[in-house]
């Protein structure tokens, strides 16, 4: 099994964190990992804490609070890539259940 491993220079960037939920993902191997419900939980938060960041540089983008707009506009693409990225990984995982569900004894 290959694993994911994090970019080298994406570290430069502000608000990225050093060890994405991929390589979390990655990194679970049999029952001493982390289990798949915490890893989840943790990709929420970090989408969560995305948006609210992606929001807050908006609203300082508009009442002129904010000098450097490629901020906000590095923000509200990260947040949308990362909500398009969990609303795939949430569509596979109902597909797969339903095909499960679906399947003959």
């Amino acid at each position: 099994m290959s694993f994911i491993t994090p970019l080298s220079g994406i570290n430069s960037l502000t608000g990225v964190s050093a060890t994405p939920a991929a390589t979390q993902l990655g990194a679970t191997t049999g029952t001493s990992g982390s289990s798949f419900t915490s890893v989840l939980g943790g990709v929420v938060d970090n989408l969560s804490g995305l948006q609210n960041t992606a929001n807050t540089l908006a609203v300082k983008a508009v009442t002129g609070d904010l000098t450097d707009i490629h901020q906000a506009t590095l923000a509200a693409t990260r947040a949308q890539v990362t909500m398009d990225l969990v609303s795939a990984v949430r569509n596979k995982g109902i597909d797969a259940f339903n095909s499960i569900m679906n399947m003959q004894a």
